[in-house]
């Protein structure tokens, strides 16, 4: 009975809307802004502004993508769509990875705000997230859901404090001020990292009221919010603080916070991102969790990855698993390595995403889109083509030591895929 219980419509455009601006606030703004001015100087908010314009072109590819397919497996179902199984579930394994090391990356981020706070380890604070948040999910998606938006609002008034304590310091440093050109697209890689979080709103489709309408709506507002607040925190945190400063800082919001206001500033601040990072974690996992569910219920993961709870109707068995997996990348400590190693998924997912776009305009093109990427050369869209190559650009820019790690991680979903795919076709053989 548990196998085939069902995920339950609860999300209306509202809060899907609300659960990815969540999402997305929360982790690089408060986390890596400080790394990242580092690298591109006063010039971060250009970095902002790239890597914005960069998670667009694929997320306009995710919403037409997600009109068409509604469903919980997200980009393991797009890819496998245009590209057959072996590719679908690369992508989805992939995925896993990047949810999985994100998750991590943020949790590290909650850990040192928790040790600011409370005192003890930053892998202590990490930890106990994960175990009170996975209690949280299996209780139930609406549930989820609302204290994700609650966390919302308080990650967006800490944003919109930093904007306020900065507006008497504008004007005062060079914007064009940087370490080099090369820094600033640099500084782009790492934080694309910042803006990820609006697939999470596809993930969640197959629990979201009137998906096919929703989700698209959703994803372009998210975005547009996000781009908006990024550029005007970032102006205001290198008029505030010098970016050299800002660049050896673990909570660097909060150390702006307490130039302008004081020690009252840095700690209600260091409140505020303890918030943030905690409901990145959630709405990360959430979607992870859901990924993992819609592969093991087509059969690509173990079958027991797929139960839902017959009463609660979580996937709690993905649940459980995603946040086991995950908490073991908390050990890799480093907060900006963490994050490449996902960028570096990422930038390969994202660049699957938008050919597998291109694919289906080809061999699926009577399927009904309720959003469709708009300017194409007949049947051929130009925007995925730029958010393809705008992946590949960025997956350049990313330093030799997480291309080590990401390779290593890749090589292994390789093998997997030839593994599982090679089983299926013993038992069709033999069969």
């Amino acid at each position: 009975m548990e196998r085939k219980s069902e995920l339950k419509r609860n999300l209306s455009l509202l809060e899907i809307t609300l659960v990815g601006i969540g999402d997305i606030l929360g982790a690089g703004i408060y986390v890596l802004i400080g790394k990242a001015a580092g690298l591109a100087g006063n010039m971060v908010w250009a970095s902002f502004l790239f890597a914005g314009f960069t998670a667009s072109l694929s997320a306009l590819s995710y919403m037409e993508l997600s009109s068409m397919y509604p469903r919980a497996g997200a980009e393991y179902v797009f890819a496998r769509k245009a590209f057959g199984e072996r590719t679908g579930l690369f992508v989805g394994l992939l995925v896993i990875y990047y949810v999985a090391i994100t998750a991590s990356a943020v949790a590290l981020g909650f850990g040192r705000y928790f040790s600011t706070i409370f005192g003890g380890g930053i892998l202590i604070g990490a930890i106990s997230l994960y175990i009170l948040l996975s209690l949280v999910m299996v209780y139930g998606i609406k549930e989820s859901a609302r204290l994700a938006i609650l966390m919302t609002f308080i990650e967006l008034s800490g944003l919109l404090i930093i904007i306020y304590v900065g507006i008497p310091y504008l004007g005062t440093v060079n914007y064009s001020e940087t370490p080099s050109l090369s820094g600033v697209f640099e500084a782009s890689a790492l934080i694309i990292f910042a803006f990820l979080g609006f697939e999470d709103i596809v993930r969640l489709s197959q629990e979201t009221k009137d998906a096919e309408k929703a989700t698209p709506k959703a994803l372009f507002i998210s975005i547009f919010v996000t781009i908006f607040l990024y550029i005007c925190v970032a102006v205001t945190s290198v008029s505030v603080l010098d970016f050299q400063v800002l660049g050896i800082s673990d909570i660097p919001l909060a150390e702006v916070a307490a130039v302008a206001f004081g020690e009252k500033a840095f700690v209600l601040l260091s409140w505020i991102a303890l918030f943030s990072t905690m409901n990145t974690v959630l709405v990360v996992m959430l979607g992870g969790s859901r990924i993992v569910y819609g592969m093991a219920n087509s059969g690509s993961l173990p079958k027991i990855l797929a139960r839902v709870h017959p009463k609660l109707k979580t996937p709690w068995t993905a649940i459980f698993g995603i946040a086991l997996f995950s908490s073991l990348f908390v050990f890799l400590g480093d907060i900006a390595t963490v994050a490449n190693i996902a960028n570096f998924m990422i930038f390969i997912v994202f660049f699957i995403v938008n050919i597998s776009l291109i694919k289906l305009r080809y061999i699926d093109p009577e399927r009904r889109r309720p959003f469709r990427v708009p300017v194409s050369i007949g049947r051929f869209p130009i925007i995925p083509t730029l958010g393809a190559l705008s992946a590949v650009f960025l997956f350049s820019q990313i330093s030799k030591e997480v291309m080590l790690y990401g390779f290593f991680l890749a090589g292994i979903s390789a093998i997997l895929v030839l593994l599982k795919t090679g089983k299926r076709k013993d038992k069709l053989l033999t069969g």
